[in-house]
This record gives structure tokens, sequence and C-alpha cells, in this order.
């Protein structure tokens, strides 16, 4: 029995708010729920059409409408920097929302759990951020620091910056993490090339580089899984 059917036949002639109250909101579609987070919105076009015009800008791919920047919304005729900053805070929220229901956990054994930490911020972006994670002798977060922020197809991240503030704060070790917005999560010669440079700054000070992530959409690369270390 398609219990989806019935819902939607039972409530034909009820509006939207209604059916949340009465079926919660996992029985509306997605233009429908997009109708309602615009429906404030002063534009020549109703609510419901501009729904439809933003989920086709993607192919109906929320993940990927989730990446837009608030410009990227601004292509659809009838959406203005208010509606398009309306959308950019609902997308962020439901990344925040994603990220704290991971379990992160304030100790770092894997790769994995470096990714859970920072897939919800890096993942979507539109150019390269280079994070640190320092870590205590128990590995145990000790901090995170975003080093640099760049472009499309790369970012500066200056060892020197990144030996001073672990030194500073005392760190035991170090997890060096960034971005790639390509999507294409194989590391480039320059990552190699600085990876392999920061290791072994990092065997003088007798403060070690225990892994590299890089992050692409859902994928992500550990220099220290695949033996590149």
């Amino acid at each position: 029995m398609n219990y989806n059917v019935i819902a939607n036949s039972c409530s034909q002639d009820i509006s939207l708010q209604d059916r949340i109250l009465t079926y919660g909101t996992s029985s509306l579609t997605n233009v429908e729920l997009m109708t309602l987070l615009l429906g404030q919105s002063k534009s020549v076009q109703s609510p419901a059409d501009l729904a439809e015009d933003l989920l086709k800008l993607t192919g109906g791919d929320l993940y990927a409408l989730g990446k837009l920047l608030p410009e990227g919304f601004e292509q659809v005729h009838g959406v203005g920097k208010e509606i398009a900053v309306v959308l950019a805070v609902s997308m962020e929220l439901g990344r925040r929302r994603t990220f704290s229901s991971l379990g992160i956990s304030h100790a770092i054994v894997s790769s994995r759990d470096v990714f859970n930490r920072f897939s919800g911020r890096l993942s979507d972006l539109q150019h390269e951020e280079f994070w640190i994670l320092l870590l205590k002798r128990s590995n145990h977060v000790l901090a995170e620091i975003k080093i640099s922020s760049g472009g499309l197809s790369g970012t500066v991240a200056d060892p020197k910056l990144i030996f001073a503030r672990a030194l500073a704060l005392r760190a035991s070790a170090i997890v060096l993490i960034h971005n790639h917005p390509s999507g294409n999560s194989k590391p480039s010669v320059a990552d190699r090339n600085l990876t392999k440079n920061l290791c072994r700054a990092g065997g003088f000070l007798d403060l070690p580089v225990v892994d590299h992530i890089i992050i692409a959409g859902k994928d992500f690369v550990s220099f220290a899984d695949e033996g590149f270390l």
C-alpha cells in the first residue's frame, strides 16, 4: 500500500502548512518544501514556479543545490538577493544539522574521524581552504585552525605559520586538511611535495604530521591510509 498516495489524496484541498501539521514535513515533495520556504518572497513569479525553477538548476539534485552560493541562486529569474540569502541560510542549517548528527568524537583514531569533523564545512565550498588539526598525546583534539583560504585551484599553506601555531599550542601531532572544489580527491604533485616537506620539518621538530586529508565532496583521500607519508 502506498501511504504517500493516501496522504496526498486526502490532503488535496488543505494548505501545505496544514498538511505539515497533519502528516509531517516528510509528506511534502521537494517542490512543495521549497515553495513554503519562498512563501514570503516578493517576486513577480509564484513561489511554486520559483521552487520548480530553482530545482531545475541542478536537475533536482538537492546536494548540488546546497553547494550554490547566493549568486548562484540569483541565476533564476525572480530570485533577488533577499531570497538568495534565505536559501543559502537554509542550506547551511541543513549542513550543520548533518554535521552535528555524525557523533563527532573528541579523539581522533582514524582518517574517517577527521573527514567527519571537516566534511560539513569543506565539502560544499567553491574555493580551497587549508586547515590543521592539532592533537594532544592522547589523540584528543587540541585545536582546529584555518591556515588559509584561496581560490578554485589552490591556496597557500605556509609551513612557518603551520608550525608556529602548533608549537605555540604545544601540540603533539598535526593533521593537515584541505578541500578540492573540483570534486577530484586525487592529490596533486603540489599536494605531495607540500606534505613531504611538512613531514620532514615535523620530524626535525619532534612534531609529526600524522596525516593529510583531502576532501572532495562526499569523498576523501588520506595520505596515511594510502601510504603517501
